[in-house]
């Protein structure tokens, strides 16, 4: 009598470690505040900055416009030069394989957790620049043809704190975030440039 083939353990999904990590990530970010006195990290600190109506609702529009153009500006470097081509290319081996929806979720959980972080809770304690400096460092890899992905990251992490300080709040680096994440994953995944 042939055996049946031997149960294996279920895999956790890519999508259930995508949401853990983030998911982890905004709750550091949430105590840190909290023990700081600022539980609510979502809004400026008032010694930073103010929130008013008017800020709140251009907020995630002026979010989804830069967020827009730095998509813009993505697809220009990559059809200009040879290093956004070999980024591109590097991306597309990691990200080729996800699906629609598991893309779809690391650009929300992504977007939520790293800006809960990175600009919620680094800004008010270490400032714009030195946290874009630690946002940049996040995406830092071994080989030295990342330096120029390394540098955009410091740059829009740049924009994005700013834009929480000026604006109040975190609707705008947060849609700015899933809008450019949403479109270069699903960009990089769904095109195979040629070497």
């Amino acid at each position: 009598m042939p055996l049946g083939p031997t149960p294996r353990p279920q895999r956790t999904s890519r999508a259930l470690l995508i949401i853990g990590l983030y998911a982890g990530l905004g709750a550091i970010a949430i105590v840190w505040g909290a023990l700081r006195g600022h539980a609510d990290i979502y809004r400026i600190p008032a010694a930073l900055g103010t929130s008013t109506p008017a800020k709140l609702a251009a907020s995630p529009v002026i979010g989804l416009l830069f967020g827009l153009a730095v998509v813009f500006l993505t697809r220009l470097l990559t059809h200009r030069f040879e290093w956004a081509r070999v980024l591109h290319r590097e991306f597309h081996a990691v990200v080729g394989e996800l699906s629609s929806r598991e893309m779809f979720i690391l650009a929300i959980a992504s977007a939520v957790g790293e800006e809960l972080f990175f600009r919620g809770a680094l800004v008010p304690q270490i400032g714009v620049v030195l946290g874009a400096a630690v946002f940049a460092l996040l995406h830092v890899r071994p080989a030295a043809r990342f330096l120029p992905w390394t540098v955009m990251s410091f740059i829009v992490g740049l924009v994005m704190g700013q834009m929480y300080v000026s604006l109040g709040d975190l609707g705008g680096p947060m849609v700015a975030h899933f809008t450019i994440n949403l479109i270069n994953l699903n960009y990089i995944a769904r095109t195979e440039l040629r070497a």
